[in-house]
């Protein structure tokens, strides 16, 4: 989509890095300008909204163009796991296109071929194809000595690696985290230990390398602590989460419902409140959605063997605005979170509502209500842990490029 004709958008509050302000914001060409309103401009009036970027989504499972304008989503960096893997240059160039036209679509290179953790796949191919970064897909590779050539021919290349961090060896298939909850529901479960272990390997080897890694899912507070050490040491590692594991713990899993069925599993109450410290003092720098949309024939099965994963486009704003609800952080934050960080790791030209970069912007009603209502998602599959919850804020409005899409 070309943007016909310049769009100002004014009586408004703008979100940017520097605070809020009240002002017009005027795109033209598909990039943001500086400059007032002029003559045959397309006028939008934003009275009592937020004019805030739109989101860039690091990490879903699924394209779900419905479900992302809902969520103010005008990026997604697709996971590698797709049928078949990312691996090769031909589908990732597939994938780069297939948002088109009122979605980006930024497709993750498979780190290994097949996905298995041992070869390499043909990155630099990838990357030329339009691979914005490198992701080792739904498991840790256990192979050290596979993971540093990763991380070293990544550090060549200046690309991320996005990792999960969860040694697959602790965590087997485990449902559930070792605990109380997981004895009382008889859940197979594995010790926490499993993020810490993985999440150590993984920074000592970016020290040897010198490469850039994003743990996409810290999720427990030893985990969260070893992501403050290494900071503070100077390694190079970003870290991610999503709104299951700061909005819910294990408990959500006491009637069983399978759509509280996640990968990593949903930790004990003290790892959700150290997640809500680390997202408050830095610590972890993306909050994502994991979009993963699951219909019945994978969850409607016992816990234990029902499918991981959640729809999360939906509920990724509203759910990160209860943080500033709370005082955890402030509206600038947030989308430094939801946006500003996401598109820097990605290194795309979005992300922020800055002179020059691409005019991806959302009308924000941070106080609407609704209620999230599985049967009523615009998802692929409704399954949601926050299914029934009343929450607040609602995009009303999205732009691309500046040119408007349906919400």
């Amino acid at each position: 989509m070309k943007q016909m004709r310049p769009l100002s958008i004014t009586g408004g509050t703008i979100v940017t890095p520097g605070g809020l302000r009240d002002a017009a914001l005027r795109c033209a060409d598909g990039a943001i300008v500086e400059g007032d309103a002029q003559d045959g401009d397309d006028l939008i009036d934003a009275k009592g909204k937020l004019v805030v970027p739109g989101v860039v989504d690091l990490g879903v499972f699924a394209i779900d163009k419905p479900a992302f304008h809902f969520g103010g989503i005008t990026r997604a960096a697709l996971m590698p796991d797709q049928s078949p893997p990312l691996d090769h240059p031909a589908r990732v160039r597939f994938m780069a296109q297939s948002g088109k036209p009122d979605l980006w679509v930024h497709p993750l290179a498979a780190a290994t071929q097949g996905l298995d953790g041992a070869q390499l796949a043909e990155i630099a191919l990838m990357r030329e194809a339009g691979a914005r970064a490198i992701a080792t897909g739904r498991k840790w590779i256990a192979d050290s000595g596979a993971m540093l050539r990763l991380l070293q021919y990544a550090a060549m290349l200046d690309m991320v690696v996005v990792t999960h961090a969860e040694d697959g060896g602790i965590a087997g298939k485990a449902a559930a985290t070792a605990g109380e909850m997981a004895t009382r529901l008889g859940l197979p479960s594995a010790p926490k230990q499993a993020e810490t272990l993985a999440l150590a390997r993984d920074m000592a080897l970016a020290e040897m390398s010198g490469a850039r890694v994003h743990a996409r899912q810290v999720t427990t507070r030893a985990g969260c602590e070893l992501v403050r050490q290494a900071k503070a040491r100077g390694v190079n590692i970003t870290a991610g989460v999503t709104p299951a594991h700061f909005m819910l713990s294990d408990i959500a899993m006491g009637d069983y419902r399978t759509f509280t069925r996640l990968s990593p599993p949903l930790r004990e109450e003290d790892d959700r409140h150290a997640v809500i410290e680390a997202i408050g003092d830095g610590t972890i720098d993306v909050i994502a959605s994991g979009h993963d949309p699951r219909g019945p024939e994978d969850k409607n099965l016992p816990f234990a063997d029902a499918a991981p994963g959640m729809a999360g486009a939906e509920t990724l704003l509203a759910m990160t605005l209860t943080l500033v609800r709370d005082g955890v952080i402030d509206m600038v934050r947030a989308f430094d979170l939801l946006a500003r960080n996401p598109a820097r790791l990605l290194g795309v030209p979005a992300g922020s509502l800055e002179v020059g970069l691409e005019a991806d912007i959302a009308l924000l009603d941070p106080e609407a209500p609704w209620v999230v209502d599985s049967r009523e998602m615009a998802a692929a599959a409704g399954n949601t842990p926050f299914d029934r919850q009343p929450v607040q804020g609602r995009v009303t409005a999205l732009w691309k490029g500046g040119v408007a899409i349906d919400v």
